[in-house]
């Protein structure tokens, strides 16, 4: 029987092994949760521990169950256009780390984002856009500064998804709860980039990734 009060009996760096693994099952063709039986589902309705707090962008295309093979009840994810931190994603973040307890937290962008292309014309080509994804595009242009306008589409957008991840990830770790959480080994936090042509994930700072 779940505990509703559960703590995930798992480390950061096992978490991470999981979310690996899975990916390649993902890669390989080897998914291993088509169904889910309806034990699982009752048994879950009582309570959550999700190994993994995974911050992604809403594309259609970035499932984050699918591309790591998880299941019910095993990741906490929270989605938005460009994987962006704003008010409302740090407090969902907040609850993960204060009440889930996820030792393991991803911050994952992916190749092609719509987003992340949006803010580069805003920034060097001044494009305007509605009001509200000028709202959402002011968390992403603070990450393009230093990136080099002169270069082909193809290479400022790939400098450009992962230079969006790490900016959320340097807001994450600058901020009291998340200083406060690394200083007590409490949770690790990890970058990535999902291949939309190849459906793998790159895990940054990563030798293996």
């Amino acid at each position: 029987m779940a505990d509703p009060h559960a703590r995930p009996n798992i480390t950061a760096a096992q978490a991470l092994e999981r979310l690996k693994a899975g990916n390649q099952r993902f890669l390989a063709g080897k998914a291993k949760f088509p169904t889910v039986q309806k034990e699982v589902l009752a048994d879950l309705a009582k309570g959550q521990a999700p190994y993994a707090t995974i911050l992604g962008c809403s594309d259609s295309r970035v499932p984050p169950e699918l591309v790591f093979d998880a299941g019910f009840g095993e990741l906490f994810i929270i989605r938005v256009a460009g994987n962006v931190l704003g008010p409302t994603i740090a407090g969902t973040l907040q609850y993960a780390g204060s009440h889930l307890h996820t030792p393991l937290f991803v911050v994952m962008g992916h190749e092609g984002c719509g987003a992340v292309k949006a803010a580069l014309a805003s920034k060097f080509e001044g494009a305007e856009h509605g009001s509200r994804i000028e709202i959402l595009l002011d968390n992403i242009v603070p990450a393009l500064d230093g990136l080099d306008p002169t270069q082909t589409l193809d290479q400022l957008m790939h400098a450009a998804v992962e230079a969006n991840v790490r900016w959320t990830l340097r807001q994450l770790h600058d901020s009291p709860e998340g200083r406060a959480a690394l200083a007590r080994n409490e949770i690790r936090l990890v970058g990535a980039i999902y291949e939309l042509d190849s459906g793998r994930v790159r895990f940054l700072d990563d030798p293996a990734g």
